[in-house]
């Protein structure tokens, strides 16, 4: 008797997720208050001293109750800063991220202005995409608002396109946050990526193959990730404004205006065409925290405030280490001074440490080797040479380096130590 051959299994259709968190720092905040919800608030700006100026001045109400009244307006800001993101209602006035806030001002000098505050910002990105993976495994960080999720044989995943995934997504991390996001899913990386921006805030779009020409080829070519302000540029130059456009040139054309490499990944992508995976593992090459000050800072005059920063970012990047269990070798330093020009510096360690004392001390030594005939605009220290602390053991670290929470009344960091401030 013959045995019938086996039913080849054919594989599903790919169905990849983007999923984007809508103004999402600008969401954490309104969490804090709630009563600035549906006006105009911008993000950006100085470090975080408002909840407590606030608290001072409204005599022991809690901060969802201070009036709206209350909070500072971007028309009075002074300074250099950016927009870090802005609440829809903003958007409306043609405010946006990057934008410098005393150009904001002219646009919408009514809007409320709120500093950054990174640590919420990062506790409820690590909430959102812990809920993502708890519903589908295969996950890509892409930021800390954004992430890649594979649907393709997740259950739920397929249904109506992964419509119904998505919506469990939604309201799973609302119920758990109290924040929205837009979920973008399609065939690739590519297109969810664009889709995700189909329905903000708190939309979902589903984009299939046979709808590349009707969704994606009437949007302007720079929605394609990948395709920045100067190719943008030289497209329109050369009369190439849609998506469609450029998926209608010739392959030859484009490698002869934009090279081999990019000419030919402009025609794939106006294409649809992307066949990268979602990557569940990225190891980071570095970890860095940096800032930019509200004023140009002397390194004499104002050495006391640059030490006390300086210091501050130490001791977040040594927390950032330890909550990500890594150790590295390298400390670098990142300086920006008021003429834009950038200097950096490295110091090798002879062991993996994520210690802020220790990178305190080398990012002094960083700083005995840079020039200071200029004021500073922005301060940076990076660890790069990482390496997970469990694969190290007990063999790569020294007993007395792995201390992260060191206290700053612990550390002396004055004139005598191998630093300038």
């Amino acid at each position: 008797m013959t045995t019938p051959p086996a039913t080849a299994k054919v594989p599903l259709p790919r169905r990849i997720a983007h999923i984007d968190m809508d103004a999402f720092y600008a969401s954490v905040e309104l969490l804090r208050y709630p009563q600035l919800k549906g006006l105009p608030v911008v993000i950006g700006g100085g470090r975080r001293k408002v909840d407590e100026t606030l608290l001072q001045t409204q005599g022991g109400r809690s901060l969802a109750q201070i009036p709206v009244e209350a909070f500072p307006l971007l028309k009075d800001y002074v300074g250099r800063g950016v927009i870090t993101t802005a609440t829809y209602a903003a958007r409306q006035f043609g405010v946006g991220s990057a934008m410098g806030l005393m150009k904001a001002a002219k646009l919408c000098p009514q809007a409320v202005l709120l500093p950054v505050d990174f640590d919420e910002v990062r506790r409820y990105s690590r909430k959102f995409k812990a809920i993502v993976t708890s519903l589908a495994p295969q996950m890509e960080d892409r930021g800390v608002d954004e992430v890649y999720a594979d649907f393709t044989n997740v259950p739920g995943g397929q249904r109506d396109g992964g419509r119904a995934l998505a919506r469990l997504l939604q309201k799973t991390v609302f119920e758990e946050t109290g924040l929205t996001c837009s979920v973008g899913v399609a065939p690739n990386k590519l297109i969810a990526k664009m889709a995700s921006e189909f329905n903000k805030p708190n939309g979902i779009s589903i984009v299939h193959e046979a709808d590349l020409q009707t969704l994606v080829w009437p949007l302007n070519v720079r929605k394609i990730n990948g395709i920045g302000p100067k190719a943008g540029e030289k497209l329109a130059a050369l009369g190439i404004h849609t998506i469609g456009e450029l998926a209608a040139c010739d392959p030859q054309w484009l490698l002869a205006h934009f090279g081999k490499a990019y000419g030919a990944w402009m025609h794939n992508a106006a294409h649809g065409r992307d066949d990268r995976p979602v990557v569940t593992e990225s190891e980071p090459v570095s970890m860095s925290r940096e800032t930019t000050f509200d004023r140009d800072l002397h390194v004499v005059r104002d050495k006391a405030e640059l030490g006390a920063i300086f210091t501050h970012l130490c001791e977040k990047l040594a927390e950032d280490l330890q909550r990500k269990g890594y150790v590295g070798k390298t400390v670098g330093i990142k300086l920006r001074y008021d003429d834009f020009r950038i200097a950096t510096r490295d110091h090798t360690l002879e062991t993996f440490t994520a210690d802020a004392r220790t990178i305190r001390q080398a990012a002094g030594q960083c700083l005995k080797r840079a020039t200071f005939d200029r004021k500073l605009r922005l301060l940076g220290v990076r660890m790069g040479s990482l390496t997970k602390l469990e694969l190290l053991g007990n063999s790569g670290i020294k007993s007395n380096e792995y201390h992260v929470k060191t206290a700053v009344s612990a550390i002396n960091f004055e004139a005598k130590t191998a630093s300038l401030f």
